[in-house]
């Protein structure tokens, strides 16, 4: 890589305390450019305040009949504006090529979701697991299952948590999420004692030192990738959940609230969403959830005597 693209990597790295995946898909992105940049000028030559709109756009279309996906090649678009703003800022290049670059349009395609019905039926039978069976595995799992559904966590978040992460007395959970920002976010009573249970068998499992909230059978901390796995099978074995990932979970958690009402800024922040627009693709509101709306608000949809609601 150039030594502007490392120093950016670095600077990313220690000064914004990024993610190393996201280093890593950073990291990637530019190279892709580099070698790109190489080609399309025609000399080894070149500096990066050589490069203009025109070339970064040429890259674009590159990426496209390459058959790149439009995200994918938002993302790179993403890691280049990130580049030379940076090295504007720091005075290396006289503006930013990027910023007055467009990406292709993307669909705002809607996550998928279980509706709350089906919910419950898959918290009935993961409650019965825990209750009946009663070992390690199957209170874990409900505990896990309860916070990425009631506290509408991500799967790297979850296996983030540490013990000290945890407040059952109050129902809070301290959650470092992307861009290693911290929140506080509510536990649900039910969650609480699933986590009480759970807990009283880790205590067997885990390792001296280990801090990590969910553990192993060796005692060690759940990659993203067991818990993926572990959780994907439970919605796979339930009718109503095929089709549905694990982050389906947090995507049920921002549906419903905001299908019973609740403020779309409140539901960015439990979410961890840096903008709001983000957090919008979940206001996709039901046809129940409008006519209740629609009821309440205005003066003539209802009956006399009809209550709110």
């Amino acid at each position: 890589m150039t030594a502007e693209a490392a120093r950016f990597l670095a600077h990313m790295e220690t000064g914004r305390n990024l993610s190393p995946h996201t280093i890593a898909a950073y990291r990637r992105d530019l190279r892709d450019l580099e070698t790109f940049l190489g080609g399309h000028l025609g000399r080894d030559d070149w500096r990066w305040s050589d490069i203009d709109r025109r070339d970064l756009r040429a890259f674009l279309g590159d990426a496209g009949r390459r058959g790149l996906a439009p995200r994918t090649i938002t993302r790179k678009l993403s890691a280049a504006r990130a580049f030379f703003r940076h090295m504007h800022h720091e005075g290396e290049i006289p503006a930013n090529p990027a910023r007055l670059v467009r990406g292709p349009k993307l669909d705002r395609t809607l996550p998928g979701h279980m509706h709350t019905e089906e919910m419950a039926a898959l918290f009935r039978w993961a409650e019965e697991a825990a209750e009946q069976q009663g070992g390690f595995t199957e209170t874990r799992i409900l505990a896990a299952l309860e916070l990425f559904y009631g506290s509408g966590l991500r799967l790297s978040e979850l296996t983030s948590l540490d013990t000290g992460s945890l407040d059952l007395a109050t129902g809070q959970l301290r959650v470092l999420g992307k861009g290693r920002k911290e929140r506080i976010v509510p536990v649900t009573a039910s969650a609480v004692r699933a986590l009480r249970n759970y807990l009283r068998h880790r205590v067997e499992m885990a390792r001296p030192g280990c801090d990590a909230l969910f553990v192993g059978r060796h005692g060690h901390r759940l990659s993203n990738r067991y818990v993926q796995k572990s959780i994907q099978r439970v919605l796979d074995g339930c009718a109503s959940a095929r089709g549905l990932s694990v982050h389906s979970l947090r995507h049920s958690f921002a549906t419903h609230l905001l299908d019973a009402g609740a403020d779309l800024m409140a539901v960015k922040e439990l979410l961890g969403h840096a903008s709001l627009g983000t957090t919008q693709i979940y206001a996709h509101t039901s046809r129940e959830r409008l006519r209740r709306v629609y009821r309440d608000a205005h003066p003539r949809a209802r009956e006399p005597g009809d209550k709110p609601g």
